[in-house]
């Protein structure tokens, strides 16, 4: 599968971004993965989303391994490291950091003002919808924003909480020019209810990319690892 490596700044991180042809792919490209076998029933667009999110992470990573798969999909990462991988469109995105930071990252296209009218009720309550218009942004472009933001959020708690989470497990309080804040409307496991994250965020055209990246003691995040991966 042809694709073309390039990197970006977000928060402080080194951000990797793989554009890549899906009319290009062929099967034997997933036998660079080890875990190749897992993916044989998989459709194209799975295996080319997810071929492309690992080249992206063997460029973050120091050592360019491959993370393998986790129970629930998730990338298993090696020890020592926290990371993070998205898709969208023909573009897979990866970031790293050193473990036990919490990090999560989203990009998503914007969606079109109609579409965010009619999906909003199943992303955002009433409360956050004020946050929202206040924040002085098209309505499409934050609520897009709010929906990527809650995907990072969710991939960074995942590896602790081991746990599907739905929108309504966490409020956007805050959205401002590059960076938008999130709090936990319920506990999870070693996360209190309230507990604050920021989130940096970008705009490249017409996608969105938004990053989680706490280390342990960081604000407005307040956390203690309870469990080890």
């Amino acid at each position: 599968m042809h694709t073309t490596h390039s990197t970006f700044s977000l928060a402080g991180h080194t951000v990797h971004r793989i554009f890549f042809d899906p009319t290009t792919f062929s099967d034997a490209d997933l036998l660079w993965l080890p875990h190749y076998a897992l993916l044989a029933n998989a459709g194209r667009k799975r295996k080319t989303d997810h071929l492309a999110g690992r080249i992206a992470a063997a460029h973050a990573l120091p050592d360019h391994t491959m993370p393998a798969i986790g129970p629930s999909g998730e990338p298993l990462w090696p020890q020592g490291i926290s990371g993070s991988i998205t898709h969208s469109g023909t573009q897979a995105i990866a970031v790293v950091t050193q473990y036990p930071a919490l990090i999560g990252i989203d990009c998503e296209t914007i969606l079109f003002e109609n579409e965010a009218r009619e999906i909003k009720d199943g992303i955002i309550d009433t409360q956050e919808e004020r946050v929202l218009s206040r924040s002085g942004y098209p309505f499409a472009l934050a609520l897009t924003l709010v929906f990527s933001a809650k995907e990072s959020l969710f991939k960074a708690l995942f590896p602790q909480v081991q746990a599907w989470m739905g929108f309504d497990s966490a409020r956007v309080t805050m959205l401002d020019d590059k960076t938008l804040t999130l709090a936990l409307t319920r506990q999870l496991a070693g996360f209190e209810e309230g507990n604050p994250f920021l989130l940096h965020w970008q705009q490249h055209g017409e996608q969105v990319i938004t990053l989680l990246s706490h280390a342990p003691g960081d604000e407005p995040s307040r956390w203690s690892p309870q469990t080890s991966r």
